[in-house]
């Protein structure tokens, strides 16, 4: 039996008996006495009653036995404890061990199969998961861990120790769920791991667990205590320290395009990368005012420029904040010379459902001299979406696709996409040229802006 099934059924008979003891100790006090000071008194009437009544309060504590066991502490769906309890679980264990391990196992393809088999088979597919993970790990002699599903397909298990004591246990865990399938749904499961080494509150442990998990998908960065990275980023921010980058984009072999890359400083002087501070801004809310201070300095910058055009990658929520929409036509009606000379790059994972109130806003930018492009069209869906819904200016293809030898290999897909974005009387952007074959490639296609270091390399404009 699963540790959160027994938890429950613990849980749940020790909480009738808290509600149901006092009440038949009352009447059982009651009974006592009045027997031993009337003993002699007493009418057989009073023995009938006091049977009864004892009769009844054992009933009653029988009955909220019964009933108690409609308090849950597991989710109803994956039958793992629910996510509240998870956190005051695993809360108590942390406080109690000097070595604690999370574990965070995921179901990543979760929406596509509710999707195309239906929320049945998906709830199914949550169910067969978690008695997948417990069967697998009380195999390996891991036994009562406290597992809970959290969100979506995200489950997290707590084993006392140390991480080291389970990575190998964990990738054989990985190993075997390469081909697992539940009624020959494929499940595509992926996973992550961190202990008490990192910190030791639960919240930060948590979100460093899906951190890792993104980083083992698509980036590699280093491990930093979550307090101190917020402590960095908003004195970086604060105190606007930060590095830019660019590099030319061209079109027809003339540079007409620099991109900005924006990187954080540290006090120390050290580079914080966006992969690592976006997160950051996006939970402390600052996203906005971090957007439009970078701005501000691509505004002052390109003041002196006479044709080149600017472009930096801006936040979605940031384009369509009311208040950050009339701050950028506040700065370009105080600088008029900078009108024409901006490029706002976006992408987002989940599509944004209001889709004519989005076109709408980014039409308004476009009224005021601003080019909107849709970036990694090829690899997200969203990019995709908004190159049909939306009226931009450009799409950028993602590098997956344009970055060597992906590019040769797929080159028919490339010109696929470049025929529909110019079909709409979009422009087309590809980046990572790394070669003169590739370049030439892109030529024969006829995209329309190409970018990489054997074009251009990167040229720091401002920081130390």
């Amino acid at each position: 039996m699963l540790l959160p099934k027994t938890k429950e059924r613990e849980y749940r008979f020790k909480l009738a008996l808290r509600m149901g003891l006092p009440i038949f100790g009352l009447v059982l006090a009651l009974v006592s006495n009045t027997f031993i000071t009337h003993y002699e008194n007493l009418k057989i009437s009073f023995y009938l009653e006091s049977t009864l009544l004892l009769a009844f309060s054992i009933y009653f504590i029988f009955y909220l036995i019964y009933n108690g066991f409609s308090t849950k502490i597991t989710e109803p769906v994956s039958k793992t404890f629910s996510r509240e309890y998870l956190y005051k679980y695993l809360k108590k264990e942390i406080l109690k061990e000097k070595e604690y391990t999370l574990i965070l196992i995921s179901i990543d393809n979760l929406h596509s199969i509710n999707e195309n088999y239906g929320i049945k088979n998906g709830d199914k597919v949550l169910y067969d998961v978690a008695h997948f993970i417990s069967d697998f790990f009380e195999s390996k002699n891991v036994k009562n861990f406290p597992l809970g599903h959290v969100k979506g397909g995200d489950f997290i298990l707590g084993l006392r120790g140390d991480k080291q004591d389970y990575k190998t246990l964990l990738e054989l865990f990985c190993l075997k769920a390469n081909e697992y399938k539940v009624d020959n749904i494929e499940v595509e499961i992926s996973s992550a791991i961190n202990d008490l080494s990192y910190c030791d509150e639960l919240e930060y442990l948590i979100e460093n667990l899906f951190e890792i998990q993104k980083q083992n998908r698509f980036i590699d960065t280093q491990e930093m205590n979550p307090s101190e990275l917020e402590s960095l980023v908003l004195s970086a921010v604060n105190n606007k320290s930060f590095i830019v980058y660019t590099q030319d984009v061209f079109e027809n072999d003339e540079s007409v395009i620099k991109e900005c890359f924006v990187k954080l400083q540290t006090d120390e002087n050290k580079p914080l990368h966006s992969k690592t501070y976006m997160k950051v801004l996006k939970k402390l809310n600052v996203m906005i005012d971090f957007d439009l201070m970078i701005l501000q300095m691509l505004i002052d910058e390109i003041k002196e420029s006479d044709k080149e055009i600017y472009a930096i990658s801006l936040s979605p929520i940031s384009l369509r904040n009311k208040s950050f929409l009339f701050q950028v036509k506040k700065l370009i009606s105080e600088n008029p010379n900078v009108k024409g000379k901006l490029m706002f790059i976006f992408c987002e994972f989940e599509y944004y459902s209001n889709i004519n109130s989005f076109n709408k806003i980014l039409q308004d930018l476009r009224d005021i001299g601003i080019k909107i492009v849709v970036d990694r069209l090829g690899s997200l869906h969203t990019s995709f979406l908004y190159l049909r819904d939306l009226d931009i200016d450009v799409v950028r293809f993602d590098k997956y696709y344009t970055k060597e030898p992906k590019m040769i290999s797929d080159i028919g897909i490339i010109n696929g996409y470049n025929s529909m974005a110019h079909y709409k009387g979009v422009k087309t952007w590809v980046k990572l040229l790394e070669t003169q074959e590739t370049k030439d490639k892109m030529d024969t296609l006829g995209v329309d802006y190409m970018q990489g270091k054997y074009l251009s390399t990167l040229e720091k404009v401002k920081g130390k």
